[in-house]
């Protein structure tokens, strides 16, 4: 599968406290952990919320989906996690195919991502209690993995294609 956090605004807290606040997005917000199924594009990890500003992508993946994944396992990320159980783009030097086709299912795991934010609730900044926006995300959720499964699937990784092309 693919790894990779989102953010997601909401209001700011009061007192400030850079605790909250994503480097992605200059505003304070939460992170979820989201994971994609590189066969079939569906949705299969759900992970928070997180304050953005205390906890990158790669401590979140490492305070639990690295401790369920099998010795052999490994899971596709960007550059921004640093970790033995993870594969980045960095790590297919001379194997063009494997890296286009990678390349591939991570900028699908970022269309699964801008999906949610299609959602006004998700999209704009959150302005309701934050304990709340985690009953929000796994609905929005619910009904993107509904969407993808039923009637506007994310495009599928042709890997025999890409193969004959690179040889």
């Amino acid at each position: 599968m693919t790894i990779d956090g989102t953010d997601f605004k909401i209001n700011e807290p009061t007192p400030f406290d850079k605790g909250w606040l994503s480097h992605k997005m200059n505003h304070s917000g939460l992170r979820y952990e989201v994971g994609v199924c590189i066969q079939t594009g569906w949705i299969c990890w759900i992970n928070g919320p997180f304050p953005c500003g205390e906890y990158p992508d790669v401590n979140i993946f490492r305070m639990s989906l690295k401790g369920m994944l099998d010795d052999n396992e490994r899971v596709e990320v960007d550059s921004g996690y640093v970790d033995d159980k993870v594969r980045s783009k960095d790590d297919y030097h001379g194997i063009r195919h494997w890296r286009y086709e990678k390349g591939q299912a991570r900028a699908r795991h970022e269309n699964v991502n801008g999906r949610f934010k299609e959602w006004k609730c998700m999209g704009n900044v959150f302005r309701h209690d934050k304990r709340k926006h985690k009953e929000y995300f796994y609905a929005v959720a619910t009904i993107v993995q509904s969407e993808i499964m039923h009637r506007r699937g994310t495009y599928q990784l042709a890997q025999y294609k890409i193969i004959r092309n690179f040889e």
